[in-house]
């Protein structure tokens, strides 16, 4: 039996058996008494509704289900529902969410996440926001597929819907204070009551300090500091006023606070690669890029978990943010009319710099002056009522959003770069270099620079420029060539951008509609509609000092790489101006300012049929479409871009011309369901089986240079030679299907056990473009996606817990053993699907020992996050610029004909086990 067919068998007899899972939907707080039925109440469709009674799939993760797994982010729940997958990226600023194998990657600020976050019903428009603390909260839903009528924009993929605990009218209190390994420590309390009978307030707040997860080391091994710690702080305060029955107001003010040194990457493949005849590679004696790189101070560990870091000196990763916001929600009932308004303000700014190249090398860094900030006003009413003697139960309302992007990204030269760069080129991209490791050291560290530019002159004069040059012409190349490459190998440090700044201001409103009719007493049929309109303006402002950059367009360089009769001179000569302008001329990037504007307005929505042939069972079938705002590609390596040349010509000025190779369109999806849950006192079940086909996909992906954003598109025939196809053959590029599967029970008293099964195949069609005209062919970076499954998407994800909390005596103690998993079948994890970046299946388990006195009233908790201490990838990525063919070096080439891979591979790993005691009070 396959690996893959055995995890098929074990994570469906897992769930089946229903002795363990996630702790969601119908897990609630823990209970004296077993047999008493627990309802939980959520508002995935804007009304308050047992969830047994919602027709979409939705997970419910209660706070005590939260508080048993460790879970303080959103990025803990994964262990608490299958389909759902949370990943941080180059800063916990950013992260990455998937919903049935769908999302967006989240570095690219560009890009907001097709899985949408709504805190207290205010849209958050980077999944990033959800990696804060998330203080006192009732609940966590998450909704899966697209969310396209009542939340709008943004949500094809799903959504995730936080709920923080309301203030209440009785005075009450709770404090924790948490200790553990790397010297982890937080502190949390609340304290609510009430003012008058009309007034209640609340406070909340967290803290917490650990130690770095990574050790900084020299080239000797010694420590020299570490990275990944964690530094923050949360406060949140409520009001909630309420006059009368008829008139609820809740006010929210927040503010989160960051200071960190995160996130470094360690190296997870540094072997240099050959193809073998009949399929497969053997490995060559050394990485010629690896040896440049230790010529400078770079180390390799031979096992990445032993996380030891080298870095620049001086070159710390640097995490701050700055998260503040205020709210207020007014709900009025005018009889037979409920109204409610959410008007909210954010103002969200996170600055990440340091070592961009993640190795000892000095080659590239984000100064400090680099951040981005978002400012966002929202807006949203809504009125809801019955009609007809209560057959219909209608909801209709409006949105209204405008957001300011500021976004400042200077990429600056480290010292090491230029000989970096030269040495690079000089090692050559064939199957073999004509250096040793050692004169590959020698030339990094700049020993012998100089002469190694030389000898490739006088190689170059022996026969590698084409035979048919006449002499004069071949000495005059190869003077020009090794000008160039000592111009390279000279590029001063801190040359670079002075001043990289993006601006992106967005509009959005939306009209909307959401309206259950009830056919009989047992059938429902659900209607829903929304029109959603969208403008972006954009504008940025480049300023660049890269001298060098100037002094090689003005060589004959140009004129060289432009000539094809040249052969591997003019490959050389364009490697020259490639590395010498990092992918762009700094003559067309300084002082060179773009403006651009796109609107576009979509139609989406949702028709359910459900029926209660019983009332514990719910039937459905449900049709629903899904929109997210296109917009632009903040990254200026991909001005003049296109399908077919991925890089733009190094030589050519920008201009505002070239705006438009940084648009993507928006993404849609038609999505179809068909679910059943069936409700029992102590037991229930879900299942759902879904299809998802999105056109005009937006995917992201880091080729070792820069971002490229393309939307995703599938062709129903065969593509034209210029891997192109007809309008009308076009199709979804990508489509997600499969089954979910949720059990809970209570089988004896104080004892609760769940299982939750997921397999979803989001896959990519066989034939792909990158538009939906069909007139625009895939990137080449892409060329490994066609056919493929999506990136961070498991085919198969089982979660598993189980709590007893029984009673100690008749004196009120009792005690609480816990157990959750999460068990995921193999994946890769970079969106250009390198088989470098695949991550095995792994499992990973948190437990919980605790006693507690009468009431909770006090708790003492032994705990562990992954306990078994597994270790696995949340993201790899192609590091910068360290390979002989950026963005195409790779195993998965080989079937192409390519001669070698040699890209070296760094990934953000996964926390390690952590474990502490817990020690929580309250009033």
């Amino acid at each position: 039996m396959s690996k893959k067919n055995l995890w098929l068998l074990s994570a469906g007899v897992v769930a089946l058996a229903g002795s363990v899972s996630h702790v969601q939907a119908q897990e609630t707080a823990v209970q004296d008494v077993a047999d008493e039925e627990n309802v939980i109440i959520v508002t995935a469709t804007r009304r308050a509704s047992p969830l047994s009674d919602v027709p979409i799939a939705v997970s419910a993760v209660t706070a005590q289900a939260m508080q048993n797994s460790g879970a303080s982010d959103i990025r803990t729940l994964n262990q608490l529902a299958p389909s759902l997958l949370v990943s941080s990226t180059g800063s916990e600023a950013n992260a990455s969410a998937r919903i049935r194998g769908i999302g967006t990657v989240g570095d690219n600020p560009g890009l907001e996440s097709s899985v949408a976050v709504f805190i207290d019903g205010v849209y958050r428009s980077r999944t990033g926001a959800g990696l804060n603390e998330l203080g006192e909260i009732e609940r966590v839903e998450v909704l899966r597929g697209p969310q396209g009528t009542l939340f709008g924009r943004n949500a094809s993929a799903g959504l995730i819907n936080v709920v923080s605990k309301a203030p209440e009218f009785e005075l009450g209190g709770k404090a924790e204070i948490t200790y553990g390994n790397y010297d982890y420590w937080r502190l949390a309390g609340r304290i609510t009551g009430p003012v008058s009978d009309k007034l209640a307030l609340s406070l909340d707040g967290v803290w917490s300090k650990r130690d770095g997860f990574f050790d900084l080391v020299d080239a000797s091994g010694d420590k020299v500091g570490e990275t990944n710690d964690r530094d923050r702080y949360f406060v949140r305060g409520q009001a909630l006023f309420e006059p009368n029955d008829a008139l609820s107001i809740r006010l929210i003010g927040d503010y989160t606070n960051r200071d960190e040194s995160c996130c470094g990457a360690a190296y997870i493949e540094t072997r240099e690669r050959l193809p073998v005849a009949g399929g497969g590679y053997s490995t060559a004696p050394f990485n010629r890029i690896a040896a440049i790189l230790a010529g400078q101070g770079s180390v390799f560990p031979a096992d990445p978990y032993d996380r030891n870091l080298t870095i620049t000196p001086g070159r710390d990763y640097v995490s701050k943010v700055k998260d503040w916001g205020v709210s207020g929600e007014v709900n009025y009932d005018l009889g037979g009319t409920k109204l409610t308004s959410i008007t909210a303000y954010r103002d969200y700014k996170s600055q990440d710099y340091g070592d961009y190249d993640y190795s000892g090398a000095d080659l590239l860094y984000r100064d400090s002056n680099t951040y981005r900030q978002f400012r966002t006003f929202t807006q949203e009413l809504r009125a809801q009522g019955s009609a007809f003697n209560d057959v219909l139960d209608w909801l209709v309302g409006g949105y209204y959003a405008h957001e300011k992007l500021t976004l400042e990204d200077n990429i600056v030269f480290g010292a090491d770069y230029g000989r970096f760069a030269a040495c690079r080129l000089m090692a050559g991209a064939g199957a073999n270099s004509n250096l040793t490791a050692q004169q590959l050291a020698a030339c990094g560290s700049g020993l012998a620079t100089g002469a190694l530019i030389t000898g490739t002159e006088a190689q170059l004069n022996a026969g590698l420029i084409n035979a048919g040059v006449p002499a004069l012409q071949a000495g005059a190349i190869s003077a020009g060539l090794g000008n160039g490459l000592r111009a390279l190998a000279a590029i001063p440090s801190g040359s670079g951008d002075v001043s990289s700044v993006y601006r992106q201001k967005s509009e959005n409103w939306a009209l909307f509609t959401h309206n259950i009719i009830h056919i009989t007493k047992q059938i429902d049929l659900t209607l829903g509609l929304r029109y959603t309109h969208e403008s972006k303006r954009f504008s940025a402002d480049f300023n660049n000092n890269n001298a060098t950059c100037a002094a090689l367009q003005g060589s004959s360089l140009p004129t060289l790489a432009t000539n094809p009769a040249l052969g591997s001179a003019a490959a050389l000569a364009g490697g020259i101006l490639t590395l010498g302008c990092l992918g762009n001329s700094s003559t067309g990037l300084n002082a060179l300012n773009l403006n651009d504007r796109i609107s576009d307005g979509e139609l989406s929505g949702t028709a359910v049929l459900s029926w209660k042939p019983v009332d514990e069972l719910l039937v459905y079938g449900s049709y629903s479409k899904g929109y997210k705002a296109g917009g632009y590609n903040l990254d200026r390596f991909q001005l003049g871009s296109t399908g077919l040349n991925p890089v733009p010509a190094v030589f050519a000025p920008r201009s505002n011309a070239d705006v438009t190779s940084l648009r993507f369109a928006a993404e849609k999806v038609d999505a179809f369901e068909i679910g059943l849950k069936y409700t029992q006192p102590k037991w229930s079940a879900n299942i759902a089986a879904f299809r998802q086909e999105f056109k005009n996909f937006q995917l992201n992906t880091f080729n070792g240079t820069s971002f490229v954003v393309q939307n995703i598109n599938g062709c129903d025939g065969a593509l034209s030679a210029g891997r192109t196809c007809a309008s009308d053959d076009v199709g979804p590029g990508l489509i997600s299907q499969g089954v979910e599967l949720e059990l809970a029970a209570t089988p004896a008293r104080n004892v609760r056990v769940a299982g939750g099964f997921t397999y979803a195949r989001a896959k990519f069609a066989n034939r792909l473009v990158g538009s939906s005209s069909g007139a625009v062919p895939l990137d080449p970076a892409l060329f490994l996606l066609p056919g493929s499954i999506n990136s961070q998407a498991p085919e198969v994800v089982t979660t598993v817990s189980a709590s007893w909390t029984p009673e100690l005596g008749s004196n009120g103690l009792s005690a609480l053993f816990y157990i959750d998993g999460r068990m995921t079948s193999d994946f890769n994890t970079g969106s250009d699907l390198f088989p470098e970046k695949r991550q095995n299946g792994f499992a990973v388990f948190n437990a919980r020992v605790g006693l507690r006195g009468p009431q909770q009233r006090w708790a003492v908790e032994f705990w562990g996050q992954n306990i078994f201490n597994q270790d696995y990838t949340q993201v790899a990525f192609s590091s910068p610029l360290q390979s002989s063919s950026p963005g195409t070096s790779t195993t998965g080439q080989f079937a192409q004909g390519a001669p070698m891979a040699n890209q070296l591979i760094s990934a953000y790993l996964a926390e390690p086990r952590t474990y502490g005691i817990t020690l929580r009070g309250s009033f």
